[in-house]
């Protein structure tokens, strides 16, 4: 996958300090990435970039909103993203980045690419399992709600219980008796 220009960061020829960068995601980001859970997305970010003598520090934070279908119904909705991600960067004889809080680059690097870190940052954010807010205060009405409730545990167990042959009744009172 190639990089992405407006992602790098050219240090080289930063003065120390704290810079700041903002970046403005929609789909045409993540779909570099091959990445389509998402059927829109508006999404900021703010990058506070911090050069030091020997390292560099970078804070991401992620604010906006991806809009994403329902697990439960499939009807989509608009989940906000509010996230963070710290990292350092550090400089070694070769390039590292198994440590997802470290990347280590390599003496004499002048530029780094932050696409990845931002991609993960905003997936990550959205929860595993995503059910519309409709769905838990009970004001979504939707065909496939309707279906689940009638599906429910609860309903068969009531259906089982009026579905009961008169006869067994009789059998149960001579065990009464």
């Amino acid at each position: 996958m190639r990089n992405l220009a407006e992602f790098t960061i050219p240090f080289k020829g930063l003065k120390l300090g704290k810079h700041q960068f903002e970046y403005e995601l929609d789909n045409r980001f993540f779909e570099h990435f091959e990445y389509e859970e998402f059927n829109k997305s508006d999404v900021k970010i703010d990058l506070l970039f911090e050069k030091k003598s020997t390292m560099m520090e970078l804070t991401f934070r992620a604010t906006g909103t991806v809009n994403v279908n329902c697990d439960l119904t499939n009807e989509p909705y608009d989940q906000p993203i509010d996230s963070e991600l710290f990292l350092v960067i550090k400089f070694g004889d070769e390039f590292n980045n198994e440590d997802e809080d470290l990347l280590i680059l390599p003496h004499g690097e002048y530029e780094v690419n932050v696409q990845q870190y931002i991609y993960e940052l905003v997936v990550l954010s959205v929860p595993q399992k995503r059910i519309h807010p409709g769905v838990e205060d009970g004001t979504l009405k939707s065909e496939v709600l309707d279906k689940l409730e009638e599906l429910s545990l609860k309903n068969q167990k009531k259906k089982n219980e009026d579905d009961i042959d008169p006869r067994w009744d009789k059998l149960k009172n001579l065990l009464n008796e």
